[in-house]
């Protein structure tokens, strides 16, 4: 056979094997979001002022000062009085949890938000391909996702992942798993549930650093449709444009900065440590400088060098509150803060520059829900939709903390204008309120008299 003959048949075979993977394969790379929804629990389970003092009062184990600690940390939590909690908890049972609450707590949570998905979407729960759950401090067996398998009858050949252990940033991790499935799956439907058992994990002793998850951790949860099957893009209301995990675990002080361990007394717990704040930062910046080359434009990138060699010429300090050095807003529209804390949320809008606008979604987010862990980026969405924020084209910032330590953060570009109230329905025309005083120190400022000092606590309680 004539060489040249074969060497044109070996470049037409590359050429055709190069415009499959360019043009077909990346296809399958996109991920859009078709609809999510947000868990909202029952009135009888609010958490107001007067409900959480019964719950402090009953943990027999504080005493004046973790009274007076916990007390100062409600008021400056920024969280309000109308947050969820477990049932258990509720009704006075945790420090004995049974297995038929962990089941119930969590039931209650994604098949509420599962209905209400497939209600919404007109999707059927056999047609889904990929399903994904993160609850990190709960893993039965079966597993959740074998038990939301069998409830909607779901196909054979589904690919389930059930994921645990992965804290606050879960849901980022779900869905950048969901992305990398795409890669293989052409025109696929998928589902990622993202919420996390707090009732069983109820902390009941004394330690400063262990109670604080019980003043911020609220019930809540989220469920999403995405695909890659671009026939859907229209129906789409979010593209995935970019995620990046960052993982510091490997040092000891990130691994233990934020972990569950036992107390002297043998209470479980979540022990958050005073090195939290300096390995968030560390997470958060490491992330930034590998996302922010593929998010803003190349305008911005090219004057912040600029800058800098001009800064370290004249060996003059950044300014205060510069953050990365970088004016995010260049290339970003909304910022989605992970609702951990008002610390957190105060820290990154400090470090990244940004204002109150900016930062009032998770401020929010956070006064009315409370943190509900992997679940919290997703009310922080639902307060921009609600508020009619997001517009065509914007593009959105999610950053998300958890333990490990990692940063895991993402970019959506809005593929049409929001406007659906979600869970916000009834109280997003209150918010932001004028002020987000909460009401337990007007009511238990009395745990600040001094003369508590030399009386006795439990003979006034």
């Amino acid at each position: 056979m004539d060489p040249l003959f074969v060497n044109c048949l070996v470049l037409l075979f590359c050429s055709v094997l190069y415009f499959y993977k360019v043009v077909f394969l990346r296809r399958n790379r996109c991920c859009y979001m078709l609809a999510y929804e947000c868990y909202k629990g029952p009135e009888v389970r609010k958490l107001d002022s007067e409900t959480c003092a019964k719950i402090v009062m009953r943990n027999k184990n504080l005493g004046l000062e973790e009274y007076r600690f916990l007390l100062k940390t409600i008021v400056n939590s920024g969280i309000g009085e109308e947050t969820y909690g477990p049932e258990n908890i509720i009704a006075g049972q945790e420090e004995s949890p049974t297995f038929k609450d962990s089941l119930s707590e969590l039931d209650d949570i994604i098949f509420n938000t599962l209905d209400k998905l497939f209600d919404r979407s007109g999707v059927s729960p056999s047609e889904i391909d990929i399903l994904v759950i993160n609850v990190s401090l709960f893993s039965p067996a079966p597993s959740l996702t074998a038990r939301v398998i069998n409830r909607y009858k779901m196909r054979e050949d589904i690919k389930a992942f059930n994921l645990s252990g992965m804290g606050c940033s879960a849901s980022v991790v779900s869905i950048d798993l969901v992305q990398h499935l795409f890669k293989t799956y052409s025109n696929a439907l998928a589902v990622v549930v993202s919420t996390e058992s707090i009732g069983p994990n109820w902390y009941c002793g004394k330690e400063k650093s262990m109670i604080l998850s019980n003043c911020l951790f609220r019930s809540g949860g989220c469920s999403m449709l995405l695909t890659n099957n671009v026939a859907l893009k229209h129906r789409a209301i979010l593209k995935l444009d970019y995620i990046l995990r960052t993982h510091i675990g490997s040092t000891d002080e990130a691994y233990g900065c934020c972990i569950k361990v036992e107390d002297e007394l043998g209470y479980a717990g979540f022990l958050l440590t005073k090195s939290l704040s300096k390995c968030a930062s560390k997470a958060l910046t490491m992330n930034l400088r590998l996302l922010i080359p593929n998010v803003l434009p190349l305008r911005e990138l090219i004057r912040y060098v600029f800058v800098s060699y001009r800064r370290n010429k004249s060996k003059s300090p950044s300014p205060e509150g510069s953050g990365v050095g970088f004016n995010l807003k260049t290339g970003v529209d909304h910022f989605c803060i992970h609702p951990g804390g008002r610390a957190v949320i105060d820290g990154i809008g400090k470090s990244l520059g940004l204002s109150d606008y900016d930062l009032e979604p998770a401020r929010m987010a956070l006064h009315r829900f409370g943190n509900t862990s992997a679940g919290g980026l997703w009310y922080v969405l639902g307060y921009m939709e609600a508020k009619k924020r997001l517009k065509k084209n914007d593009r959105i910032l999610m950053i998300s903390l958890g333990a490990g330590f990692k940063c895991n953060n993402c970019v959506w570009k809005v593929m049409r204008d929001l406007k659906d109230c979600n869970v916000w329905e009834d109280s997003i025309d209150c918010y932001p309120p004028k002020v987000l005083a909460n009401s337990f120190m007007e009511k238990y400022s009395w745990i600040n008299d001094e003369y508590l000092s030399f009386a006795g606590l439990k003979a006034l309680l």
